[in-house]
């Protein structure tokens, strides 16, 4: 029996763990874990961690930020009026960044954290070069920027991480259940935590036994791409 018991399904949400432990290390992400691992020790004052969606980028920037109680922000929020609050702590990590970013508050910030020695983490899903940067110094030094990249995850990661899930939320799916699930989802951890909470909702719902022909059942109204468009 793989259904846990209870009357009525309740809408809570699941709370994500976001401890480096809780983090999986395979061939695909090991060098993003030990750039996170390495910090202070980092060659440079930035780093940027570049992966697709659903590769486990937020995850590892979480880590970083808890560790150096760092400020989250997204690159839209950058410029130069606001660079200086943005590494009141010395660390900031930065996400989503790309094509449209405010050139001059970048550069600003880049400035800042090299005179006051602070980190800063970037995260990206694309290369320096996609990101349209026409002011030349600014692009000189993002190109000097140390950069990590994760790979899509593998089969064994993917495994591993459909596994926890479950045990995260009490369910023992068995493995025949797990690597029927492989071969169907989308290759993302981010499609991997929706997948799952998805299956765990309906089980609720249905006061279903979470097998085979039951996952089968959940993929299939639940394959749409557009459901797992930018998870990460």
């Amino acid at each position: 029996m793989t259904r846990r018991s209870r009357q009525f399904a309740l809408d809570l949400p699941h709370r994500q763990a976001f401890a480096r432990e809780d983090f999986l290390v395979a061939h695909s992400n090991a060098a993003a874990v030990a750039l996170i691992d390495e910090w202070p020790a980092w060659p440079s004052h930035a780093a940027l961690l570049l992966g697709p969606t659903g590769s486990g980028k937020s995850h590892l920037v979480e880590v970083w930020r808890q560790r150096t109680q760092a400020q989250r922000i997204v690159a839209a929020e950058i410029s130069v009026e606001v660079a200086p609050q943005m590494l009141a702590s010395n660390a900031l990590a930065v996400e989503d960044v790309g094509p449209g970013l405010d050139e001059r508050g970048m550069f600003h910030l880049l400035n800042l954290a090299r005179q006051q020695a602070a980190s800063v983490l970037f995260s990206s899903q694309t290369r320096v070069e996609l990101w349209g940067v026409t002011l030349p110094d600014l692009l000189s030094r993002l190109r000097a920027i140390p950069v990590v990249e994760i790979l899509p995850p593998d089969d064994d990661l993917l495994r591993g991480v459909l596994v926890k899930l479950f045990y995260d939320r009490q369910i023992a799916a068995d493995e025949a259940t797990v690597s029927f699930m492989l071969t169907r989802m989308p290759r993302s951890l981010g499609a991997a935590c929706l997948l799952v909470a998805e299956i765990d909702r309906r089980a609720w719902e249905e006061k279903a036994d979470i097998t085979r022909p039951f996952v089968a059942k959940v993929l299939g109204d639940f394959s749409a791409p557009e459901l797992f468009d930018g998870v990460d």
